[in-house]
């Protein structure tokens, strides 16, 4: 086997393990019991609050903010978009916390104003909607 050969297939092998790692996250966070990555979510959304109020630092709250944009990604795309392939469903998922934010966000505003607590509500209001749609989705599936 040549070296060029055997790069290509390390490269292959490399991919699949991270696939499957993905796929392995991706399920244990779907499956959510005990709502652990609900309550996970949360304490992101309470962290970003914690680092908006008095730390103010960009790595700290780019840290919390993409492990909240990924929970909340993976429980609304597979909520709305399970068939689809997994990069899909996360692309899609990111997309649609980014609207669910900008709703929430907005009519927050509207009604009174949007300042850092009312942000960490946002967050907090769209943790509990990206759970509840991936809880409903799969209890609609089971027959228990």
């Amino acid at each position: 086997m040549s070296k060029k050969s055997r790069s290509k297939v390390m490269v292959l092998a490399t991919r699949i393990k991270m696939a499957l790692r993905f796929d392995f996250i991706e399920r244990s966070i779907v499956q959510d019991k005990n709502f652990l990555y609900t309550i996970v979510a949360y304490s992101m959304a309470l962290a970003i609050f914690l680092n908006l109020t008095s730390f103010q630092s960009l790595l700290i709250g780019l840290g919390f903010s993409v492990i909240y944009f990924v929970i909340n990604a993976v429980f609304l795309g597979n909520a709305f978009f399970e068939k689809e392939d997994a990069f899909f469903r996360l692309m899609f998922g990111i997309l649609l916390v980014t609207v669910l934010l900008g709703f929430v966000g907005w009519l927050t505003l509207i009604i009174y104003n949007l300042d850092v607590i009312r942000v960490t509500l946002v967050l907090l209001v769209v943790s509990t909607l990206s759970s509840l749609f991936n809880r409903g989705v799969r209890h609609k599936d089971d027959p228990e």
